[in-house]
């Protein structure tokens, strides 16, 4: 199947970055929201990625114009399925959220779409069983940020067809990043090994070892880029934490995660989102 527009769902962070990469590509990308604000900061946040892109001399201004106008930006949930080839959904980690925008593709999208989920932790079988079209239905898991990560998680569901591993293969590979095929548990690989991690770097902070140490060690002693603390500010902790309850539902409690990634949460520490995480940020 040969894929020519994108319609990315969700114009967050990696909604924005699923757009430009895809647009960079070669692909007509069509990005919704709900919401206009968010919508309007998507594309603040393309010009400025592409836009350093450009300065780095890694792109030319006349391919950063061309990629822009390849992007349209609506809030009609129908617009954006109607035309698209692979929808890729990236709205909030809630289950029964994305269980009722797959039930508006069933309506939106056109019978032969395929229907990917960035999802980095829900169960790609579980995200279809609301659906009739489970063999067009895929994990897709860019990493944070986007436009920089080379790594895309790949999941079949236990309906995924040969066809759609084969065109959401070819679709990563246009991109220029590089795919692995993980099995369909809560979790896949990336999270399910990060979030042990992540509660285990809480379990430290909880003890007293301050962040600074923590990220030091991990990058000096052990070769990791960036450090957990740093890269749970990344990621989110209301992710992590959301990632951390489905592997416990479905593996038990040594997944469970720390009362104090909770009280965090729940105090609006979620890293760089919010501006405060376990470093201040502009």
């Amino acid at each position: 199947m040969e894929l020519n527009t994108i319609g990315v769902i969700g114009a967050g962070i990696m909604g924005s970055g699923i757009g430009q990469v895809s647009a960079a590509a070669g692909y007509e990308v069509v990005v919704q929201d709900i919401y206009a604000e968010a919508l309007d900061k998507a594309k603040a946040s393309m010009e400025k990625s592409l836009g350093k892109l450009v300065s780095k001399e890694k792109m030319t201004e006349s391919d950063m114009n061309a990629t822009l106008a390849r992007i349209r930006f609506t809030a009609d949930l129908e617009e954006a399925c109607k035309e698209a080839d692979l929808i890729i959904e990236a709205v909030f980690e809630n289950l029964e959220l994305k269980h009722e925008m797959f039930k508006k593709f069933e309506n939106s999208c056109k019978a032969e779409a395929i229907l990917g989920s960035n999802t980095s932790a829900l169960p790609i079988t579980e995200i279809a069983s609301v659906t009739n079209r489970g063999d067009k239905i895929v994990g897709i898991h860019f990493m944070n940020p986007v436009p920089i990560m080379k790594g895309v998680e790949i999941i079949r569901g236990q309906l995924t067809s040969d066809k759609t591993m084969e065109t959401t293969l070819a679709y990563i590979k246009k991109l220029g990043k590089e795919p692995m095929v993980a099995v369909d548990y809560a979790g896949f690989i990336v999270s399910r090994l990060l979030d042990v991690l992540f509660n285990e770097t809480i379990k430290l902070i909880e003890e007293g070892n301050m962040p600074e140490d923590i990220d030091k060690a991990m990058e000096l002693c052990a070769g990791h880029p960036m450090g957990p603390c740093r890269l749970l500010d990344l990621v989110g902790a209301e992710i992590a934490l959301h990632g951390m309850e489905m592997m416990e539902r479905d593996f038990g409690d040594r997944y469970k995660p720390h009362p104090l990634l909770k009280k965090r949460v729940l105090a609006g520490l979620l890293g760089q989102k919010t501006g405060h995480g376990f470093y201040e940020y502009k």
